[in-house]
């Protein structure tokens, strides 16, 4: 099974369900991930969320969509909290699924020190993972 998780920018929420993935579906799904307006780096506080947690995602790069666009997806998740609005429409085959999460970065607020804004990511870090964990479940409904 290969699954997509899209996004705006690749470069948090995206990722960190890449992370979780490849962790918790290893040997049961292939896992990428990809964004409409891909950042230049991953969030570092997405990387240092995810590495508390054991999951090293630092190798990570946000990708475009566009390097997908000839690959079939079994499923599509989008994750951006807006994700109607703003993240990709995915035309391929395949099933697609909305779920969306907050964003830590704007919770937090430009410029907010670690104390401030690791608390988000760490509670979208563990919602990213529950909903992971239940994509095999979730698959099954579809």
């Amino acid at each position: 099974m290969k699954v997509l998780f899209l996004c705006t920018g690749n470069s948090c929420r995206s990722q960190m369900a890449e992370g979780w993935a490849r962790a918790l579906l290893a040997g049961k799904a292939e896992a990428f991930s990809a964004g409409t307006r891909p950042g230049d780096i991953v969030d570092p506080r997405a990387v240092k969320a995810m590495a508390e947690a054991g999951v090293d995602i630092s190798g990570q790069k946000p990708k475009s969509l566009e390097i997908y666009k000839d690959q079939a997806f079994d499923l599509v998740v989008t994750v951006c909290d807006n994700a109607r609005e703003t993240c990709p429409v995915y035309w391929g085959a395949g099933r697609k699924l909305h779920r969306g999460f907050d964003d830590p970065g704007t919770l937090s607020g430009p410029g907010a020190p670690d104390e401030t804004a690791m608390p988000h990511y760490r509670r979208v870090r563990d919602e990213i993972k529950r909903f992971v964990k239940e994509l095999p479940e979730i698959l099954e409904r579809l």
